[in-house]
């Protein structure tokens, strides 16, 4: 008997000791890294996962032919990169000497190489403005995954070309450099966080090199003097008591400044609270920041129903600037808790101390969902912008085009960049189901035409593909 009691009492203090760590990790977890990770990012297990041998085994070729212009102004849609896996997220730049770089993850698998990882960062080049594209290729040896795209080509010389993502399981961010139109790269580490971060935003001009990015509810930006040889990194949000913060686009003007803006989400966790969109900028080559708030947007929509992550369609603000250094930002966000949004425009002519009303510049009727402002410059008044809204029959997604030559005082009538094309479930003659991607990516080459990299897809999941056209 007495046995049997000792016994007893012996699963009770058991039971006791494992209820109270149940109690202190239901505590403790919601502030760890780990958790926020998981709540915030709502990665997909699809993409996540590992390849596949039919994506493998697949042709990499990928012949891309370019139709005329359509009375958009716009060539109709067509697919870069491999045709088998999927492909998100691409960032896209142009030279003054008639190449465009696509840069892009590519998830499932790489057609003909068994040991690249899931993602393996893909490169595709024009080397004639975009009538045609050499066969997708790594840009450099793949490691554990390559996340986040970033490609840009330096202002000064309009030549050397730039490339960032994230790598070894998102907790490095790496810088590589070409000087011969992307035939050969130079990679390093710009800095190792060994913890996971998000979203990298690369801006180059000259020697200057900047890489802003988030981790958790920090902003960092780490950056070189040197053409990318060496980093050193400082946080932006010294004081930031937010639930999560997000890079969203940057420029370096002509006088040196350089610029970032980001997305900073009060709740810390699920669809709640409101998001706040800042821009930080710096005179003294990245040592010192002060931010400014630019808007506030209420808590995003929900978009579950598109497996997608809560801060999928959640508000997101990007910025460019033109050659006379003025500053253009381009956003969207919301007035009612999980409703709508709108995107707006807003832009400074005095560094960034003061910035105009904003304006809605989308002609899609009230209670339209938008996303994913996208926005460049060249000459001194001279900004293109673009979104995806989901106003077409059928809640269809579609991606809108505007220009403006006197800084935004007037816009040109929007053009629907999306076409149909045959033998994909997921787009129809109105649009596509949903966007494919958190970003998707603009620039304008050397004779003044624009270049458009988006991503449409089934849902979040997949499958999806990125999709080009050119055009004014």
């Amino acid at each position: 008997m007495r046995t049997v009691i000792q016994s007893f009492r012996s699963v009770k203090v058991v039971f006791f000791v494992l209820l109270a760590l149940a109690i202190l990790a239901s505590i403790w977890l919601p502030y760890t890294e780990f958790y926020r990770e998981w709540r915030f990012e709502g990665k997909a297990k699809i993409r996540e996962g590992g390849v596949r041998a039919e994506v493998i085994n697949s042709s990499p070729e990928n012949k891309v032919t370019l139709a005329p212009s359509s009375p958009s102004g716009f060539t109709p849609q067509v697919r870069l990169g491999y045709t088998s896996g999927d492909q998100w997220e691409p960032a896209i730049a142009s030279d003054r000497f008639g190449h465009v770089y696509v840069l892009y993850p590519q998830y499932l698998g790489v057609p003909g190489c068994p040991t690249c990882p899931n993602p393996t960062m893909i490169l595709v080049i024009s080397s004639d403005r975009g009538v045609t594209w050499a066969a997708p290729r790594q840009i450099a040896p793949p490691g554990t995954g390559q996340w986040d795209a970033q490609i840009v080509v330096d202002a000064i010389d309009g030549q050397t070309v730039y490339a960032s993502w994230l790598q070894n399981g998102k907790s490095d961010i790496v810088v590589a450099k070409s000087i011969d139109f992307g035939a050969t790269w130079s990679v390093v580490t710009a800095d190792s966080t060994n913890a996971s971060t998000d979203k990298p935003i690369l801006v180059v001009r000259g020697k200057d090199v900047y890489v802003g990015y988030n981790h958790a509810q920090q902003v960092w930006v780490t950056s070189s003097h040197d053409s990318g040889a060496t980093f050193t990194e400082v946080k932006i949000n010294q004081n930031g008591k937010l639930g999560w913060s997000l890079a969203g686009g940057g420029t370096i003007t002509p006088d040196g400044s350089v610029y970032f803006s980001w997305n900073g989400y009060e709740g810390n966790g699920g669809a709640k609270g409101n998001v706040n969109l800042y821009i930080s900028k710096s005179t003294d080559g990245g040592i010192t920041w002060t931010t400014k708030l630019l808007a506030i947007s209420s808590s995003p929509p929900d978009c579950s129903a598109f497996s997608c992550g809560w801060a999928f369609l959640g508000a997101a603000i990007t910025m460019t600037s033109d050659s006379s250094g003025n500053l253009y930002a381009l956003w969207n966000a919301g007035s009612a808790a999980k409703g709508p949004e709108r995107i707006y425009f807003s832009k400074s002519t005095d560094s960034g101390n003061t910035w105009s009303a904003k304006v809605d510049v989308s002609a899609a009727p009230a209670g339209t969902h938008h996303a994913f402002p996208a926005i460049v410059a060249g000459a001194a008044g001279d900004v293109r912008i673009s979104w995806m809204d989901a106003r077409a029959p059928g809640l269809r997604w579609n991606t809108y085009y505007r220009s403006s030559l006197d800084g935004g005082a007037t816009w040109s009538a929007e053009a629907d960049l999306s076409t149909y094309v045959a033998g994909y479930g997921y787009i129809q003659p109105d649009g596509f189901n949903f966007p494919f991607g958190d970003y998707y990516e603009m620039d304008i080459d050397d004779q003044g035409t624009t270049h458009v990299i988006w991503g449409e897809g089934l849902n979040y999941d997949g499958p999806g593909s990125i999709w080009y056209a050119t055009g004014r």
